[in-house]
């Protein structure tokens, strides 16, 4: 079953490794967690058992943002993880609900759209109609679920979800509990529960959180990454990975392209060449880790099916146009001008200079 899915949960694609985790695992857990805090913040990060047994790094940065996010979650103290987008903030919200509940699926996902039901519940109208309010014709929430079971519940893009719908969190947060007035009764939770929430502030249509709300997570800001080879690392990593899932005929690909993507990346944001010599104009959007995983990913994929399986310039010429220039007006000039200035002078890099002026122009 597993071997068709297009992506399989944390807690599936890295089993053994949680298998192996508690296993070797000897220290205090939590009430229902399945592993240590100590085991789960490795399982994030990565290590040796002490049995020789190597789990690998999920979450590439700063050691002690995890050990913070996960000393958070056991105590009852909400989560959010606040970052610009393409920072990991699912990606790490995922990885932390497998390895503390086994299962990563108690998830509302925040949009403009997101009812109140989402987090708190609905009715099956037809028994509703048919036999009036019961515990039967309730529907229950990803949230109600994880409180019934003492799972973590995953809140993406909170600052999506309109703000009355968001404060439906507030009594959840505070009292442990969901009120169900129409059955006169309410819904507590068990230990074990808990709520780790995504945002950023970066999109358009952002709902601030009120001042109830925030008081009631523990904020941890994920932040882009510290250097260019913690970053190459990063897409070198989800890339083989994503490579693999999508069974891709590739060879996997050069280091030397993933640093030019990095490098391009890391400078339009920091609006600076990486020798400091040059002062370039930032495009509107954010170029993250992510994005650059995205390129690298569509290059392989046109290296593959229309090439020799191996990446290069022509491959990843698209990709970058298309995640630089958002703005067909004001990023285009941005683009163009840094092709010009940094592109085209620097040494080894004529091909994909030549490459992205064919796209562009």
């Amino acid at each position: 079953m597993s071997a068709s899915l297009l992506r399989e949960h944390s807690e599936q694609q890295f089993a053994e490794e949680l298998h192996e985790l508690a296993q070797t695992d000897r220290r205090t857990r939590p009430p229902n967690w399945k592993l240590s805090p100590w085991a789960v913040s490795t399982f994030l990060l990565g290590g040796q058992l002490p049995n020789g047994f190597e789990v690998t790094p999920k979450y590439i940065g700063n050691r002690r943002i995890i050990e913070i996010a996960v000393a958070t979650l056991a105590t009852d103290r909400a989560l959010l993880l606040l970052g610009v987008p393409g920072t990991a903030k699912t990606w790490v919200s995922e990885h932390l609900s497998a390895a503390i509940s086994g299962d990563s699926t108690m998830i509302v996902q925040g949009t403009a759209g997101t009812s109140e039901e989402a987090i708190r519940y609905g009715w099956n109208y037809a028994r509703l109609l048919a036999e009036g309010p019961s515990a039967q014709a309730l529907v229950t929430s990803p949230v109600i679920r994880s409180m019934q079971e003492g799972k973590i519940a995953r809140v993406e893009e909170l600052t999506r979800i309109p703000s009355d719908v968001q404060d439906a969190l507030i009594t959840v947060l505070s009292e442990k509990a969901m009120p169900v007035p129409e059955l006169n009764m309410e819904v507590q939770a068990i230990k074990g529960f808990n709520v780790i929430a995504t945002a950023n502030n970066r999109d358009r249509g952002v709902n601030e959180l009120s001042s109830a709300l925030k008081r009631r997570f523990n904020t941890v800001i994920l932040p882009t990454p510290a250097t260019d080879k913690e970053e190459v690392e990063i897409v070198q990593r989800r890339v083989e990975s994503l490579g693999r899932a999508l069974e891709l005929p590739a060879e996997p690909p050069a280091l030397e392209e993933i640093r030019r993507i990095v490098t391009i990346f890391r400078e339009l944001r920091g609006g600076v060449t990486a020798d400091g010599k040059t002062k370039i104009k930032t495009p509107s959007g954010t170029l993250s880790p992510a994005e650059a995983i995205s390129v690298v990913g569509q290059g392989l994929s046109l290296a593959a099916h229309f090439g020799d399986g191996v990446l290069r310039s022509e491959d990843i010429a698209a990709g970058l146009v298309g995640a630089v220039v958002k703005d067909p007006v004001q990023d285009r000039v941005v683009w163009l001008e840094y092709l010009e200035t940094v592109v085209k002078e620097r040494n080894g890099w004529k091909d994909l200079y030549r490459a992205c002026r064919e796209i562009t122009d």
